[in-house]
């Protein structure tokens, strides 16, 4: 279906060096600016953050400091952009939680105004998040095709759990997934320990993940300015942060994991010194 539209939507994505809206930068930017007569117009720029990339973002747009060293940045394009999305309403995926704040943060740096009070915003994330709904309800309605009664009794839902998992098992038998690394599997055996690894995103050390394993099955923080970064490592070269975790608002399980690897640290030391 052609989209009915007033003024022009420009659909964009960004990919940054990381999540915070405050701290972190653009390193690309793709704008497809869609006309009410149906014509479109592409733009798509690389652009120099002026900080460093961090490696694991790059592991996953694949975009190094090399990549733009030689690009313009932020500021030098801004007056270009602005005028780019001149006129348009907006749209992305994730839009209104992160591409928009991060976009808007980085015209305040460089004194450009940028107004999204006047547009129209359509994030595509939401409208997927709302119309299929990720409930226990919606999920027994969509896998076994049946209205679940009595929803939140915990009866009632310890039930439908069961039949939405034995569901799950006939509708993904044999079907291949790719993961963000391009690896692909078929994860949804009749198998536990199969299930078990494909009902988590990260590798958790901690129960809530906070702390998980890397790739190089290194303890890393989760979370925060430090994610990414050792545990170990951190707590020898920042001792202190340990002491803010342990008076913090942390989940006790996680605090005896924390303790656990300061611990085991201090005895490899222990060990070496001797």
């Amino acid at each position: 279906m052609e989209l009915n539209l007033s003024r022009p939507l420009a659909v964009f994505d960004l990919e940054t060096t990381g999540l915070s809206i405050a701290k972190d930068r653009i390193v690309e930017i793709s704008i497809l600016r869609v006309m009410p007569d149906g014509s479109q117009k592409l733009f798509t720029q690389l652009i120099n953050p002026t900080i460093p990339i961090p490696a694991e973002v790059t592991e996953i747009h694949g975009i190094s400091d090399a990549d733009v060293k030689d690009k313009p940045s932020f500021q030098q394009i801004a007056n270009e952009l602005n005028q780019f999305f001149n006129n348009c309403d907006l749209s992305g995926y994730n839009a209104i939680k992160f591409d928009i704040p991060l976009l808007v943060e980085e015209f305040l740096r460089v004194d450009v105004n940028f107004e999204v009070k006047s547009r129209k915003v359509v994030d595509v994330q939401n409208i997927f998040h709302k119309m299929e709904q990720r409930t226990l309800k919606a999920a027994y309605k969509f896998y076994c095709n049946q209205e679940l009664e009595n929803a939140h009794s915990a009866e009632a839902d310890t039930t439908a759990t069961f039949k939405i998992l034995k569901a799950q098992l006939d509708k993904y038998e044999n079907t291949e997934f790719t993961d963000r690394d391009g690896n692909v599997s078929i994860p949804v055996k009749n198998d536990m320990q199969a299930l078990n690894d494909f009902s988590y995103h990260t590798r958790n050390v901690d129960l809530v993940g906070q702390i998980i394993f890397n790739k190089n099955d290194v303890e890393v923080f989760n979370f925060g300015k430090h994610k990414g970064k050792s545990v170990e490592e951190l707590f020898t070269s920042e001792p202190s942060y340990y002491d803010w975790m342990m008076k913090s608002d942390f989940p006790l399980s996680t605090k005896k994991v924390l303790t656990a690897i300061k611990l085991r640290k201090f005895n490899q030391g222990s060990l070496n010194f001797g």
